[in-house]
């Protein structure tokens, strides 16, 4: 088995796809008005609208109604992409904070509500374990 991506459905997906388009430094391709991913190394995140729901099972997903994930995404330096995002970012839940676990982490939401991590390996036992 191989994981392969995140897929968020969204009533905006333009706003949402062009939000971390910014946020990831990432370019999306889209495959129809209503569906894009944005690819990296380790998988890819697909947004969809509304509208794609009901392939799947009406009623089973709804936009901005998550409450118990978290997205993340390893970066370089954490610290820097906080300052480049300053200004963009509209709900920063916690500034860049080491974590107990030895990841530097910036926990945002995105315009949906989703929370998303952005973190960076910092003692020898994270940067191990990233293969850093």
């Amino acid at each position: 088995m191989e994981f392969v991506s995140v897929r968020m459905i969204t009533a905006d997906v333009a706003r949402l796809v062009a939000f971390y388009e910014r946020a990831l430094g990432v370019p999306a391709t889209w495959a129809t008005e209503e569906f894009a991913e944005l690819r990296t190394p380790g998988a890819a995140l697909a947004i969809a609208g509304t509208g794609t729901v009901p392939l799947f099972a009406p009623g089973s997903a709804r936009p901005a109604a998550n409450q118990s994930v978290i997205v993340e995404f390893l970066v370089d330096d954490v610290d820097r992409v906080h300052r480049d995002l300053t200004g963009f970012l509209s709900d920063v839940v916690a500034g860049p904070t080491t974590m107990p676990w030895g990841n530097r982490s910036l926990l945002f939401r995105d315009p949906d509500g989703t929370l998303v991590n952005f973190f960076t390996p910092v003692t020898p036992a994270a940067l191990q374990k990233y293969g850093r």
